[in-house]
């Protein structure tokens, strides 16, 4: 069984989750609204000074717990799978400046060539940025998608595939993010958390729901007990596996954007603390 969740210590709030807030905005409401945990996507950081940025997230106590996102490493184009490289040696000095400890790569996919090709270009991909991003004190996440994202998103759809590329990879630096959104359907999802934690690769846990029946398959997530997810159940096996991180809370929804967002940051408090 599942702890039960009574403060906010380890919420995180993903940036993109209240997509109108700029950064300034995020930390300062997050803060106020008493979550100090923060992972930042790289949409809030264009034009901004990287080092302004890391000194309002210190001043308002937040804790940056990764940085969103990195990957998209295959492409039947070399140049366009040099672009991702240059990409994401730039997403390292980015999440080095703002204090990130964790990219989370979304590892990406080309419809143009078998999901086995795209595997080995991420491999590849993974394996050359890996030095800069040991050399920065930063990990990196391998987050597999949902499936149905496996033709141009991610041709990293199970835990198995993230588990077995991370196991290849062996090293500290690089890990599994697990997004309970693309993985709570998978009848393997807790002895593979057991495995991911056991060779230490266990890096990241992101909540939300599946809204049943879903309209959008990409901008139409739940709040926490909206949806058909076992939030609680797959937290427990997270947590006896031995991962005492953060709760990341990765909500993508039209209607969400749409409203009031201190009143939608109030609705995310109460569904973390009664349906998480």
């Amino acid at each position: 069984m599942a702890s039960e969740i009574k403060d906010f210590s380890k919420l995180c709030i993903h940036t993109l989750t209240t997509r109108p807030w700029g950064i300034e905005d995020c930390v300062k409401n997050y803060s106020k609204a008493g979550v100090h945990g923060i992972t930042v996507w790289r949409n809030v950081l264009e034009n901004k000074n990287l080092s302004s940025v890391k000194s309002l997230l210190d001043d308002y106590g937040m804790q940056v717990v990764s940085l969103c996102r990195g990957g998209f490493f295959p492409s039947v184009d070399a140049a366009k799978r040099q672009a991702a490289i240059d990409d994401n040696l730039f997403a390292i000095e980015q999440a080095a400046a703002i204090g990130a400890p964790l990219i989370v790569l979304v590892c990406g996919a080309d419809g143009r060539q078998s999901l086995e090709k795209s595997r080995e270009q991420i491999l590849e991909g993974i394996n050359i940025i890996l030095p800069a991003a040991q050399s920065a004190g930063v990990k990196l996440a391998i987050e597999p998608l949902h499936p149905m994202y496996a033709g141009d998103r991610s041709a990293v759809n199970t835990i198995k595939q993230a588990n077995d590329m991370a196991e290849t990879i062996n090293s500290p630096s690089a890990g599994v993010a697990v997004d309970i959104y693309h993985l709570w359907w998978d009848d393997t999802l807790q002895a593979e958390i057991q495995r991911c934690a056991a060779h230490g690769h266990l890096f990241a846990f992101h909540i939300c729901d599946w809204n049943v029946p879903t309209v959008d398959f990409l901008n139409d997530r739940g709040l926490m007990g909206e949806g058909c997810i076992n939030i609680p159940q797959i937290r427990s096996w997270v947590e006896d596996a031995g991962f005492n991180g953060f709760n990341e809370v990765e909500i993508f929804s039209e209607k969400f954007w749409a409203t009031d967002q201190h009143e939608y940051l109030e609705k995310i408090k109460q569904a973390y603390l009664t349906k998480a």
